[in-house]
């Protein structure tokens, strides 16, 4: 059973990505150590105890849609009501609304504990969290009055209403239309797939931001509207009124996170209310619709990346334990009576060390980018300038290679299991089957490749990624300082990959000047991989170096020194496929006609 790490998770927030100094600074008010021990170790509880325990309730019996109504799992409800009780729902929303404000470190921290515990369940919240900010920051006082303490409280949830079925993530051609009122409201109409908790039994009312269409707006992304359009229209006074014109047509039988109702989404087709048309509210001006909710998708971007780090910690602790007590063979150098536990053998410790470390990689690489945002937040200038840069530039990473490590983490754990992981029993396949959504949805990450090399490599004229290579180099040259001999050649490997990714970005940012934007296309998800890589080798340095006083620092180091000389070769390889790989690329393409 899945046990939070909360010891690790908070080493991690505070001496890798940065908060222990920004709290000792003042740069979160009066937030404390005290109080961010406390959270994580209730958040901790919470997702060992209580959310763990009905992931595989929520596998099993997953949503069901009966009668136009979706019931959730057995005890989903209550752990639901329980969850919001707790505060959890407001933990970074603003204060006005009835929420703790708090940094968004913390958030993502959190949101770790309970996506470990079942990423079913936590996706309902997640999205409601994002749609939050984007009424918070874009909505009309009306509407931030009417609607935002009940999102903030979880009363109600969100949900994000994109994508439709023959547009997928090309937003441009959705066909969902928007028709004016009279009364300043809207008449939306359409259909929208693929929508997480579109529909469920949590709350009375669900607010769904929906992406439409003006009869009268351009072409393109430049002509969508963002709607907020709620299941029950809300009173005068507060209370619920009468029921929208939308319902839930179907649920998606899916390869995993059965418990979360994926739904298609049926807008203005006459079934509620005297007219046909849903009413919807427009969130910011007309034809902006998509910038708005990019407030939403980057949120969600970054919570997708820990969904990643969430199933790659839970499959790694489920590996780690069923090692130990499964016996097989005898492993070299194996004294004891009878066959050995297969954590023994080699190669099942190289196999564990890896997910270790890759999912610790991919950890620090999403609280970096959560710092990234927090820092931007509580900074003025051109700091703010600075730190919204470095956020940009870490959220398509966070992304891609979180989930890619989820992916590849979980499939080592089934390994590791031999045939017993291919057997649901085990529950070694549920991490898999749920991991596998993570690099498609939100962006695929190809999508995140092409949008980290195109725009922001091109950060202020590339000086962003420039300046951050430099403070990379900076921690591979204070592991050379340090002389512990535990790192073995972990300075010489981390120079080597941190020079790799130097000539890629410098390769990629010449490509693009050149207009030779092709060729970097070709090679856009190998550097992305290349980043996550050099940073997970750098990430773990600079635990290693950090002298929390836990007594487990030699541990970190020889975490470190193992991804350094087994991993980090691969960089040099990606490097190659980045620079050299295009014109092989497009020789071969004539294969696929």
């Amino acid at each position: 059973m899945y046990k939070a790490p909360v010891d690790e998770i908070a080493f991690t927030l505070k001496h890798v990505a940065g908060m222990a100094e920004a709290v000792r600074a003042g740069t979160f008010g009066e937030l404390g150590e005290d109080l961010v021990e406390a959270i994580l170790s209730e958040a901790g509880r919470f997702a060992t105890e209580e959310v763990a325990p009905l992931g595989e309730v929520g596998d099993r019996q997953g949503s069901r849609l009966v009668d136009g109504a979706v019931k959730t799992p057995e005890g989903w409800r209550d752990l639901y009501h329980d969850w919001i009780q707790g505060g959890w729902n407001g933990l970074t929303a603003p204060e006005a609304f009835g929420g703790q404000d708090l940094p968004h470190m913390l958030h993502v921290a959190a949101m770790e504990m309970w996506n470990s515990g079942s990423m079913a369940f936590a996706l309902g919240p997640t999205l409601t969290m994002g749609a939050i900010e984007a009424v918070e920051k874009h909505g009309s006082d009306a509407l931030k009055a009417t609607f935002l303490s009940k999102m903030v409280s979880g009363e109600w949830m969100g949900t994000m209403n994109l994508t439709e079925p023959h547009a997928g993530s090309d937003l441009g051609v959705l066909k969902t239309r928007a028709e004016r009122r009279a009364d300043g409201t809207y008449r939306i109409f359409g259909q929208k797939i693929f929508i997480t908790w579109g529909e469920h039994d949590f709350t009375d009312n669900i607010v769904h931001l929906v992406l439409a269409r003006l009869p009268d707006a351009p072409a393109g992304t430049k002509g969508i509207s963002l709607f907020l359009v709620p299941k029950f229209l809300v009173n005068a006074d507060g209370s619920l009124g009468a029921r929208n014109d939308l319902f839930c047509h179907s649920l998606e039988h899916k390869l995993g996170i059965h418990g979360s109702p994926t739904c298609t989404m049926i807008y203005g087709d006459g079934r509620f209310g005297d007219e046909k048309g849903a009413i919807g509210y427009l969130v910011g001006e007309e034809n902006r619709g998509l910038a708005c909710m990019f407030t939403m998708m980057n949120n969600a971007r970054l919570a997708v990346g820990m969904q990643g780090v969430a199933i790659a910690e839970a499959a790694t602790q489920k590996a780690i334990a069923y090692a130990r007590e499964r016996t097989q063979g005898r492993a070299p150098g194996w004294t004891g009576q009878g066959m050995s536990p297969i954590i023994e053998h080699p190669d099942i410790a190289r196999t564990l060390l890896t997910m270790k470390a890759l999912t610790q990689g991919a950890r620090a690489i999403a609280y970096a980018c959560a710092h990234a945002v927090d820092m931007a937040h509580a900074s003025h200038s051109e700091k703010a300038h600075q730190w919204q840069e470095r956020s940009s530039l870490l959220t398509p990473i966070a992304k891609s290679f979180a989930t890619d490590a989820g992916v590849d983490v979980a499939s080592m754990g089934i390994q590791v299991h031999g045939g017993m992981g291919f057997i649901e029993e085990t529950g070694a396949a549920r991490y898999l089957r749920d991991a596998r959504i993570a690099p498609i949805y939100e962006g695929t990450n190809g999508i995140q490749a092409i949008d980290l090399v195109t725009r922001k490599l091109r950060l202020s004229e590339g000086a962003q990624v420039r300046g951050f290579i430099g403070e990379l180099r900076e921690v591979a040259h204070a592991v050379a300082a340090s002389n512990r001999q535990g790192f073995g050649e972990t300075a010489a490997r981390l120079e080597a990959s941190i020079a790799d990714l130097a000539d890629a970005t410098e390769w990629l940012l010449a490509a693009l000047a050149e207009g030779r934007t092709a060729e970097a296309l070709a090679g856009a998800t190998a550097y992305q991989r290349l980043f996550g890589l050099a940073l997970t080798g750098v990430y773990l340095a600079k635990g290693g170096l950090a002298e929390a006083g836990d007594g487990k620092q030699e541990a970190r180091i020889a975490l470190c020194r193992f991804a350094a000389e087994n991993l980090l070769a691969e960089t040099a390889a990606l490097r190659d496929r980045v620079v050299a790989g295009a014109d092989s690329l497009a020789a071969a393409r004539a294969i696929l006609d």
